[in-house]
């Protein structure tokens, strides 16, 4: 509902919005219209029954940093390792309690496999099936859909959440256009141009590609300034609207395979340490394009000796990293290191501050120049 909100307000405040340069293979409609068509759709909540692969592919332009490369969960898709390279998402879906998420990996795969009032989670890896079940909500009843479950399925995103984000992103500072239809998973797609005003951002654009006869995202594309190729990109490589069959929701653990009992947690709306665990990620400072993330330097945990925190990501090791790789830079604020990516700007400062964004080196020298 807060993207709808977005995607209207929006409109409604008047970014550039230009005609559609269409294929002939879809009707002509303006940025305004599937702009609407997109809200319309993600409030009726009505998701098609379907079948897929989607990838994901980061070229940010990372350093090389051993916090990184020795991050790794059960399927290899961890949020470190998403950084970079590319990554597939395999899902089944045939209604909110019948879906199967699958991510493979070099020799093993994670799923998630809901039938009904049945709900697991595989970890090939180490031979562990976990039987979840869904949290109750005040007055002891069901909460809605069912949340998935943290860890190595949660950091992936999805052609839908990559697109809410960036409309949220956008407002009267943005340059909304509509591109050259396109062709995404053989499906014939419109294509809304996200071009942020600010000079501050990093961002050239971002391309958000619609299905032309579903007008839901199929594809969203993130453009450098200065760069022809995308620095990262998220989309189904294949898709079919179609019932998948029966016996991609059935499940068994297989012989030999330890088996568990879990719950899996509330969305963070109905956690009531919600409120604590946002202050703990730090504060944001300005909107849309021009956000800043400022937030203390991460410490690793005094009970993990080994100094690896969740996804076996090495938290000492990557901090040493950054610091080795990044620049030494000094001002008004003060002095630290600095590491620049295409479209992302991290500053570590010598107080033990953290603060990124995409954004240029000098918006984050503002921002840290004012002390809370």
């Amino acid at each position: 509902m807060a993207a709808v909100a977005v995607v209207a307000a929006a409109v409604g405040t008047g970014p550039v919005i230009a005609a559609v340069r269409s294929d002939p293979s879809l009707p002509d409609r303006t940025a305004e219209q599937l702009l609407a068509d997109v809200a319309r759709t993600w409030q009726s909540g009505r998701v098609p029954q379907m079948s897929g692969t989607i990838v994901e592919t980061a070229s940010l332009g990372l350093p090389a940093l051993p916090g990184l490369s020795g991050a790794s969960g059960a399927s290899g898709a961890t949020a470190a390792s998403l950084l970079s390279g590319s990554h597939q998402l395999k899902i089944w879906y045939a209604g909110e309690d019948r879906f199967r998420l699958m991510l493979p990996g070099e020799m093993s795969e994670t799923d998630v496999v809901a039938d009904g009032g049945t709900v697991w989670l595989w970890d090939s890896a180490a031979n562990k099936a976990t039987r979840l079940t869904a949290p109750a909500a005040s007055g002891g009843r069901p909460d809605g859909a069912f949340p998935l479950p943290s860890g190595s399925a949660s950091p992936y995103a999805t052609p839908d959440q990559a697109a809410r984000q960036a409309l949220q992103a956008a407002g009267t500072d943005t340059a909304i256009t509509v591109g050259d239809d396109v062709t995404v998973a053989g499906r014939a797609a419109y294509q809304i141009v996200l071009t942020p005003k600010s000079a501050d951002s990093l961002i050239k654009d971002v391309r958000v590609a619609l299905d032309g006869e579903k007008l839901m995202p199929l594809r969203v594309q993130v453009y450098a300034k200065g760069a022809a190729e995308p620095a990262f990109e998220v989309g189904f490589e294949s898709l079919s609207f179609t019932a998948p069959a029966p016996e991609n929701f059935s499940f068994t653990p297989p012989p030999g395979a330890k088996v568990e009992q879990g719950t899996a947690a509330p969305p963070a709306r109905h956690r009531p340490e919600a409120a604590a665990e946002a202050r703990d990620r730090g504060r944001v400072v300005g909107s849309g394009w021009d956000s800043v993330l400022v937030t203390s330097l991460p410490a690793v945990p005094a009970q993990q000796q080994d100094g690896k925190g969740r996804g076996g990501m090495d938290l000492a090791a990557l901090l040493d990293g950054v610091k080795s790789s990044a620049t030494p830079v000094s001002g008004e604020w003060g002095s630290g290191r600095l590491l620049r990516t295409k479209v992302v700007s991290i500053l570590i400062t010598d107080d033990g501050r953290l603060l990124a964004g995409a954004v240029t080196p000098e918006a984050l020298y503002r921002v840290a120049g004012v002390k809370e």
